[in-house]
């Protein structure tokens, strides 16, 4: 097995005294593991950083068999990680997309969104220019392993008008009629994820409230634990700048 492509490095674990076990996201092969050598070396450290796009030449044996990797650097994104929340968001993005993505499937929908929420992390570092990208990824990931929310209609009456919140059991909107009885046991539903656009801080919230619910009990079972310190840090992060 051999092949070449394009990657978003995601995660890195060592391997031995100077490899490491990587995590790279291809558009066409999926998050593809594989060892590195030198990976701990002055030349490799500054490329195998979260959110770095790489060139990577996969090889193997058997598709059994854990492949080797090079990779040289495409483009950079280690200025921003000087920057507590445009560094705290690349480090939840590219963790959560290693740990729940399967090896080897190709999901090109969420290469495209996660490069995009990346450029856009890149282009606005203040968090309102790519909060709301964040929670639309989020939305993108659980829909693409199978556990999307409807946000189209209201749940009890079909309809799509007035719809300001999600019910945490089924993942669907309800309608603002139908959601005063229950104020308080439901999950605000932010305009933007319907109507487009720009979003404002307590939108970006509520939308991050949302998606973190969901991504909580659905993908990270078993692992909320250990991967979910990563999101804690960005929403902390974010408070503290009185953005939430």
């Amino acid at each position: 097995m051999r092949f070449g492509a394009a990657a978003i490095f995601c995660a890195l674990r060592g391997h031995g005294e100077h490899g490491a076990v990587v995590r790279l996201l291809t558009r066409d092969h999926g998050l593809q593991a594989a060892y590195v050598r030198g990976a701990r070396s002055r030349r490799l450290r500054p490329v195998l950083i979260g959110g770095n796009l790489v060139a990577a030449e996969f090889s193997a044996r058997t598709d059994a068999q854990l492949p080797q990797a090079t990779v040289e650097l495409v483009h950079s994104r280690a200025p921003l990680l000087s920057e507590p929340l445009p560094a705290a968001a690349i480090e939840w993005s590219t963790v959560l997309t290693a740990t729940v993505l399967p090896e080897a499937q190709p999901f090109p929908m969420l290469y495209d969104a996660l490069g995009g929420l990346l450029d856009a992390i890149e282009a606005a570092p203040a968090a309102s220019g790519w909060g709301a990208a964040l929670v639309r990824f989020e939305l993108l990931l659980l829909a693409e392993l199978g556990f999307g929310l409807d946000l189209d209609r209201c749940v009890v009456t079909g309809r799509e008008a007035q719809l300001i919140a999600v019910s945490p059991r089924s993942g669907r909107a309800v309608s603002a009629a139908e959601a005063e009885p229950y104020a308080g046991k439901l999950l605000a539903l932010p305009p933007f994820l319907r109507a487009g656009g720009a979003a404002s801080w307590a939108e970006i919230g509520e939308g991050l409230k949302l998606t973190g619910h969901f991504l909580e009990r659905d993908l990270l079972t078993g692992r909320a634990e250990i991967i979910l310190g990563a999101r804690a840090r960005l929403v902390d992060k974010l408070r503290r700048a009185g953005s939430l």
